[in-house]
């Protein structure tokens, strides 16, 4: 656990979560909590990624966010004391430490240095939401799907002898919950981006191919 949240915490913090919490794991697919459950605990990523959605009325998944290692989940219904607001599925196999509500809280109490970061921490997720509402309706498709691209990039991506690979399993009806946009339209994007050089698409994954192009057209 060494990034996100968990990169504010000393070895002391870490000690005492853990011994508060417990491991659980999830297979790829499976749901770590569900949108209006009540929230008794909070989980920190130790190893792999989890995707957070809502869901419209009509059953229509909107991708949130990805979340990975030393990132934190539920933990403004483990602050406030309402329902889950979100559900977290995993994207592959995540293991996670699950910590009581109540600890946590008390963790947060013994530690103002922790309690701040993790305003801080909350503060930038929401600048991030603003951020994609403005996207939502200032860029078409196609400059939508370059944000995601580019965001997925930098946080997931790992160099190869072509570009940067990103391997992380989300389908294309993910990344149009994600853009705001239908599946067709996504897949027209990056059909688009192939064709222009921005990107290369395989079964598993795709390579940006170039990164300074897809920036600008993302702005």
């Amino acid at each position: 656990m060494s990034d996100g949240f968990a990169s504010v915490l000393e070895p002391s913090d870490i000690e005492a979560l853990t011994a508060w919490g417990r491991v659980r794991r999830f297979r790829r697919g499976a749901a770590l909590f569900h949108e209006g459950e009540d929230a008794d605990h909070v989980l920190i990523v130790r190893s792999g990624r989890v995707k957070v959605s809502s869901f419209t009325a009509d059953g229509k998944e909107i991708v949130l966010a990805v979340r990975g290692p030393g990132e934190l989940l539920g933990e403004l219904s483990a602050i406030d004391g309402q329902p889950r607001s979100a559900t977290a599925g995993a994207l592959e196999a995540v293991e996670v430490l699950s910590v009581p509500a109540e600890d946590f809280r008390a963790f947060l109490g013994t530690r103002p240095r922790i309690a701040v970061a993790l305003m801080q921490m909350l503060s930038r997720r929401l600048r991030d939401a603003d951020r994609k509402r403005v996207e939502f309706g200032a860029y078409d498709t196609v400059g939508r799907v370059c944000h995601r691209l580019v965001e997925l990039a930098e946080r997931f991506g790992e160099e190869s002898a072509r570009g940067v690979r990103i391997t992380l399993p989300l389908s294309q009806q993910e990344l149009a919950g994600w853009t705001g946009s239908s599946r067709e339209a996504v897949s027209k994007a990056l059909h688009l981006l192939r064709e222009r050089g921005y990107i290369e698409t395989a079964r598993r994954g795709i390579t940006v191919l170039d990164m300074a192009a897809l920036r600008r057209r993302a702005s």
